[in-house]
């Protein structure tokens, strides 16, 4: 499939979700990676025990393997949640109590890369209300990250997965990134390209690529259908991702796609593995 100068990174809260926590670095370093990402691990505590996140941190650190992207607490992900930032109350509370912690525990492992999942749509509670709650706690995390040099990523989820959830098209989401952009005048806010979800929306994966690669700070794949491994469906990930380079993306493209029936380990067939280790 050619990637001879592609940056991948596992995603380690849906590969090798069938080990431990704590043993999913080690797998990931033996599959041959050397740069992982992950949702917030603790879906029912924003704010953990310090003697957790060490424990990670040394499962990082003793794998070698080095963390690139972290997401912000957003509830019950993977489940019925898509977020916390746009939910009033305690949702919310807890996605800013996160932002703190996350933030200093990813820069002790050197990343500094966010991403802030927006929220279903509640009863109750008008679109314009969440949407000016979502902005003011965005705007709110986008400092934090600024003050560690940081970049907050921006996702748009699928409609068909999510239907609840208003960031559900590419201009959706590229819309709340120049949104926060212009309120805190950090321009640190960026895209997160996750070409499963887009491609699940129906949208030109092509078009989307050549209008936003410019406001993109990550990437995520998956083949469609099904959410598996490149080569499982029908995105020609050869073409999508040179296009990218083309475009001038050279960041990380995040491996964030179900192993199907067997171990995590044997999902990487479409990869060679000296491909697998970022440069």
């Amino acid at each position: 499939m050619g990637f001879t100068d592609t940056r991948f990174n596992v995603n380690l809260s849906i590969l090798f979700t069938e080990l431990p926590l704590l043993e999913r670095p080690a797998a990931a370093r033996a599959a041959g990676f050397t740069a992982v990402e992950l949702w917030w691990p603790w879906v029912d505590a924003p704010v953990v025990e310090q003697a957790e996140l060490d424990a990670l941190r040394s499962a990082l650190n003793d794998a070698g393997v080095r963390l690139v992207g972290l997401n912000f607490y957003a509830g019950q992900l993977p489940g019925p949640d898509r977020g916390a930032l746009s939910v009033p109350g305690r949702e919310s509370e807890r996605f800013r109590a996160n932002v703190p912690v996350a933030i200093e525990f990813a820069k002790s492992l050197g990343c500094t890369t966010f991403n802030a999942l927006y929220g279903n749509r509640v009863e109750g509670v008008s679109a314009a209300e969440q949407d000016a709650l979502a902005l003011e706690n965005l705007v709110f995390a986008a400092r934090a990250v600024g003050e560690v040099g940081g970049t907050l990523l921006i996702e748009a989820l699928n409609a068909p997965e999510s239907p609840k959830c208003p960031l559900v098209s590419a201009p959706k989401a590229i819309e709340v990134v120049d949104a926060v952009n212009a309120a805190t005048g950090l321009d640190n806010a960026r895209f997160l390209m996750d070409l499963y979800h887009l491609s699940m929306n129906g949208e030109d994966l092509d078009e989307v690529i050549d209008r936003y690669t410019a406001k993109t700070a990550h990437v995520q794949i998956a083949d469609n259908p099904g959410r598996g491994a490149p080569g499982s469906g029908s995105l020609d990930f050869t073409a999508l991702l040179g296009r990218l380079k083309k475009n001038g993306y050279d960041g990380w493209i995040g491996l964030e796609y179900k192993p199907g029936n067997g171990p995590s380990a044997g999902a990487f067939a479409w990869l060679p593995a000296p491909l697998r280790a970022a440069n």
